[in-house]
C-alpha cells in the first residue's frame, strides 16, 4: 500500500473496518474485484486476522474460501487461530480449523493459548490433552 496516497489509504482503512465489522458481502465483492485477499495493515493484521479476532466466522470462511492464508502471522507473530482461541470465539476457531489453520503453529500457539486460559473444548478439538484439574 502506498501510504503517500490518501485516497488509497482511506480505501484500505474502509476494507479493514469491513473485516472488523463482519461485512462479508461487500468485502467479498472487493476481493472478487481484485482486492488482495491477504491485504495487511501497518501492523501486519490481514483481513482474515481482523475478522477472526472480532468474531466473524462467516467472513473468515468467505475469505478463506477465496485464498486468505489462515497461517499468516501479524508483525507481533500472532496468528488468527490463537487470537480466536483467546477471544473464545468457537465458531471462528472451527472456521479456521476447517481452513487448515495449525493449532500448534506460532508462539504462543492456539493450543498453548487454550491451555493458558483453560479452554478445554478447544484442546479437545486440537487433539490435545486437557491440563490436569
Amino acid at each position: 500500500m502506498d501510504e503517500s496516497d490518501p485516497e488509497l489509504e482511506e480505501f484500505a482503512t474502509r476494507m479493514f473496518d469491513m473485516a472488523r465489522a463482519g461485512e462479508t458481502g461487500p468485502l467479498v465483492a472487493y476481493v472478487e474485484a481484485g482486492l488482495p485477499v491477504n491485504l495487511a495493515n501497518g501492523k501486519g493484521d490481514t483481513l482474515l486476522m481482523l475478522a477472526a479476532y472480532h468474531g466473524h466466522a462467516a467472513t473468515v470462511r468467505a475469505l478463506a474460501a477465496r485464498g486468505a492464508d489462515p497461517e499468516r502471522a501479524n508483525d507481533r507473530g500472532q496468528r488468527p487461530l490463537a487470537g480466536a482461541v483467546f477471544k473464545k470465539e468457537a465458531d471462528v476457531v472451527r472456521a479456521l480449523l476447517d481452513a487448515g489453520a495449525d493449532p500448534r503453529a506460532g508462539s504462543p500457539s492456539a493450543a498453548d493459548t487454550a491451555r493458558m486460559f483453560g479452554h478445554t473444548e478447544f484442546l479437545e478439538w486440537f487433539g490435545e490433552a486437557a491440563p490436569p484439574a
